[in-house]
């Protein structure tokens, strides 16, 4: 075994695994967490969701998007710019799928994080910020996850599909 080899097995493997956190968390976020807030808020049980699991769910979350694309780019190694720029035929495929994790990592860090921490009093903000943050939150979220199914469709046809050559 060549020691690129172990490293982009080493690397698929990291990509693949905080890939599967960040989107796992994000259905979480969308699919049961959005349900439960609510009703926990109705019955007035929310503060143990608010304060202990949102704040480490929303630390793992955006670590995992950040990992994730970091990996990928890794990955791309020194093809990254074909990808980005769609220079070749063959990472078209995968440069889709890394923009659509791109602008996903960046609504991860530029607009759901900063809007979740007046949502959960980390940051100061009148009742009326917070219920924009919520909202802001709440759509930027359904986009990404919207955007995720793409995402996983091009990252994983790049290599069989298209036919784009092992990086």
């Amino acid at each position: 075994m060549t020691m690129e080899f172990i490293q982009q097995g080493l690397g698929r493997w990291l990509h693949i695994g905080a890939g599967v956190m960040w989107v796992g968390l994000l259905y979480y976020f969308n699919f049961v967490n959005a349900a439960a807030a609510k009703a926990a808020t109705a019955d007035g049980t929310a503060a143990g969701i608010s304060k202990h699991v949102m704040p480490r769910a929303l630390l793992f979350f955006r670590w995992a998007a950040l990992v994730t694309w970091l990996a990928g780019a890794s990955l791309l190694g020194r093809h990254f710019l074909d990808a980005f720029l769609f220079r070749e035929r063959a990472y078209v495929a995968i440069g889709i799928g890394a923009w659509l994790g791109t602008i996903m990592l960046i609504n991860v860090w530029g607009v759901i994080w900063p809007n979740q921490k007046k949502i959960l009093g980390m940051k100061p903000a009148t009742d009326e910020e917070k219920a924009k943050a919520r909202r802001v939150a709440f759509l930027t979220s359904r986009a990404n996850v919207a955007l995720s199914l793409p995402m996983l469709f091009f990252m994983s046809a790049s290599g069989g599909l298209f036919r784009t050559p092992m990086l």
